[in-house]
């Protein structure tokens, strides 16, 4: 076993950097060649189908069936000038992944031949098999049906010789069974409601645009080293596994020289991203060795989910090209910082970026404020809610792990922004809030100087941060899908902005002047929200106390974290903007759940197969080679020359034997525990049994493991290390 190991270090250190062919043209020049974007569009579609198509992506107008099948032969037409043979439904089911069902442009031409044929009904609908799709139970499995639905405000995208064509999933009964369909309702309630205060200060405003810009963090791994450890393959993540001396202690990794064959992988990568129309901007090195990131220019939310999706699947395709696994989970090594998806977000009109001010007049001043404190308001209301759409089996490795967020969700605001808001709240002076009748609400507060916004620090222990003209919630999970943050929190905001219009409505119904009543509801507000307020550290005990006092959610239980989809404010939250219902809300916790338990029992399963199979046979045979060095020793020394020569050897041989009955005992008592928890009907009961029961039951067989591969020969050790994992050469 061990010489397994050593031949994949070797192989992996003999391996050279693939070169990669630069297109010579500028990147301009080949963004989106494999995108039916809009001057494709143009070129293959009639004029008046353009015009319509481009209405629907604008203005959110409803798609006219009527022009399916010019679409669908442009469609055809652009795709097989490329190459293209098939066309699939590519979306977005509740496993965190894509799913694809490839069908081949052919249809029997009645004649006893074939012939090429995509027709609208084609691209705008199919019917994949929804029985092996999670779904929560809102299908049996013998309820098989359910269909795809082409979202056409997301451009269709050619991989290989495949034209894929982004879609919701739905069941038969009209249930979402993915993540875009209530994140396509989350992102227009937020246009609405967005919209409605945005009249407020802008009557010609048409549209509100939720945008999305997110920072991708991955590990890259030898892939020979990858395949010589079973946890990797099996679960993500190193189950086992002694710190390397050297890891990040020195913060000589983060924005180093990017090593070569990480370079060529990264340049592959941006130029077929390009292709596709993700706009990736940055690349360097994270934090943690082996660690890196990517990230792109800002996008609508919809079509930036997308764009991760896919982004993800090319980074697993094209690092297996460089000799490289792509690890995306939150926490594949103990002892270093893990992975997350950094989203940035924020709104903005047709005209202009709402959180982006204060500006030069007091009307953009007051839409700032306005603006900034309904999102912090959103983010109070459901702090446990958007805690619980990032939470995962995976990412509750990550969180409050002193290198992310911590798991209470709290807004940093910096100094700056704080001051500007408790003048809002307090100040009654005429010279800072100037009313005249009709005129509108001058925000003038002359000992509060211009804010420049970046001159504000940052806190890296925030979860949801304002960083300039946006809002970055930190928290969000490296192999996560964005949209279940994206969901939580544009409906959130969308339902704050409502409840804020209302009031304001209500006072100018009873005679106020608009921007007096403007005035009088943002400072209630902010002092209502002042609980979220927090730029301290994040990962210090006393913010968990302070934390709990201030009635924000502190739960760390994965399973029970899930719990706030359910409370009586999300549900009435979600009903009400018309995202998703009750029992919608309630087949996905169960999902959740039964998603957290599946990957817990898979880490444990391969748990106890590795210390059975793999790690006692191994300390084993190093004590027994140990038994015979002492009895040696025994056999050419005086009896008292022997005990001292051997008292190490013999300390050694007890300790694996001490070790290795514990490692036993553990996982016998891990696999009873999964018995005991297996048998619990409930998913919700089921997966709490497994966090508070079978993991401690791995973090001890661990503990033990990584001690005796500190003991046991390194010649002998069957895994790759840490040293060998975490450093390309």
């Amino acid at each position: 076993m061990g010489s397994f190991r050593i031949n994949a270090v070797e192989t992996a250190s003999r391996k050279k950097p693939l070169e990669v062919a630069i297109p010579k043209e500028m990147a301009s020049t080949y963004f989106g060649k494999y995108v039916f974007d809009r001057p494709k569009m143009f070129k293959y579609l009639p004029s008046d189908v353009y015009r319509k198509m481009t209405d629907v992506m604008d203005h959110g107008a409803d798609f006219d069936r009527t022009i399916a099948d010019a679409v669908a032969a442009g469609m055809k037409q652009w795709a097989q000038e490329n190459g293209v043979t098939h066309y699939t439904h590519w979306f977005q089911p509740l496993t965190e992944g894509t799913a694809e069902k490839h069908d081949a442009f052919i249809e029997h031409d009645g004649k006893g031949g074939m012939i090429e044929e995509f027709e609208g009904k084609l691209l705008m609908q199919q019917e994949p098999d929804a029985s092996s799709f999670p779904s929560g139970g809102i299908r049996a499995t013998f309820e098989a049906r359910g269909y795809s639905a082409w979202d056409p405000t997301s451009p269709v995208f050619i991989i290989d010789d495949t034209l894929c064509i982004p879609t919701i999933f739905i069941s038969y009964t009209g249930e979402a069974l993915d993540y875009k369909a209530p994140l396509l309702r989350a992102l227009s309630a937020v246009d609405k409601a967005a919209t409605e205060v945005c009249h407020y200060f802008y009557p010609d405003v048409k549209k509100v645009q939720s945008n999305l810009g997110w920072e991708q963090e991955y590990f890259l791994v030898d892939e020979d080293l990858y395949n010589a450890r079973p946890d990797l393959v099996l679960t993500g993540r190193t189950l086992m596994g002694h710190d390397s001396a050297k890891n990040q202690q020195m913060d000589d990794h983060y924005f180093g020289i990017i090593p070569e064959r990480v370079m060529q992988f990264m340049k592959e990568l941006e130029i077929r991203a390009l292709e596709l129309g993700i706009p990736c901007k940055t690349r360097h090195n994270e934090v943690a060795p082996n660690q890196f990131e990517i990230a792109p220019i800002f996008e609508g939310t919809n079509l930036a989910v997308d764009h991760n999706m896919l982004l993800m699947s090319l980074m697993k395709r094209i690092a297996r090209k460089h000799g490289f696994r792509c690890l995306l989970h939150e926490k594949p090594f103990a002892g270093i910082n893990g992975s997350g998806k950094h989203n940035n977000w924020s709104l903005s009109t047709d005209t202009g970026v709402l959180l982006h001010g204060p500006g030069k007049t007091p009307l953009d001043n007051m839409r700032f404020a306005v603006f900034i404190v309904e999102t912090l308001m959103a983010v109070y209301k459901h702090n446990g809610l958007l805690k619980a759409s990032i939470m995962s089996a995976t990412n509750a490795h990550r969180l409050g792990a002193n290198e992310a967020p911590p798991a209470i969700v709290s807004s940093f605001l910096g100094k700056q922004l704080s001051d500007l808001l408790e003048a809002i709240e307090k100040s009654d002076k005429e010279d800072v809030f100037n009313l005249s009748g009709k005129q509108k609400m001058k925000l003038d507060i002359p000992v509060i100087p211009e804010i420049m916004l970046d001159n504000t620090d940052r806190n890296r222990t925030s979860p949801f941060a304002f960083t300039g003209n946006r809002f970055e919630f930190r928290a969000v999970g490296s192999e996560a899908n964005c949209a279940s943050a994206m969901i939580a929190l544009n409906t959130a905001v969308a339902e704050a902005l409502t409840l804020f219009k209302e009031r304001v409505d209500a006072l100018i119904a009873a005679g106020s002047d608009k921007f007096a009543a403007i005035v009088k509801v943002v400072r209630e507000d902010i002092a209502t929200c002042k609980p979220i307020h927090f730029d301290g550290n994040g990962y210090s005990d006393e913010w968990v106390k302070e934390a709990t006092r201030r009635g924000l959610d502190t739960e760390t239980s994965c399973p029970v974290v899930f719990d706030n989809y359910l409370s009586a404010d999300s549900v009435k939250m979600f009903e009400s903007m018309g995202v998703m219902k009750e029992f919608e809300l309630k087949a996905r916790n169960e999902v959740k759940w039964e998603t957290y338990t599946k990957k817990i029992q898979i880490e444990a399963r391969v748990l106890g197969d590795l210390s059975l199979n793999h790690i006692i046979p191994t300390a084993t045979r190093y004590q027994y080679e140990l038994v015979k060095l002492v009895q040696g020793m025994a056999s050419i020394y005086p009896t008292d020359q022997a005990d001292v020569l051997c008292n190490r050897n013999r300390r050694i041989i007890g300790e694996i034997a001490q070790r290795i009955d514990h490692i036993e005992e553990y996982v016998y008592a891990l696999v009873e525990s999964r018995k005991v928890a297996n048998a619990i009907a409930s998913e919700r009961e089921k997966a709490i049994a497994y966090h508070d029961n079978v993991i401690p039951l791995m973090d001890k067989i661990r503990y033990e493991i990584d001690h005796l591969e500190m003991t046991v020969c390194d010649e002998l050790w069957p895994l790759p290390k840490y040293r060998e994992l975490l450093f390309i050469r």
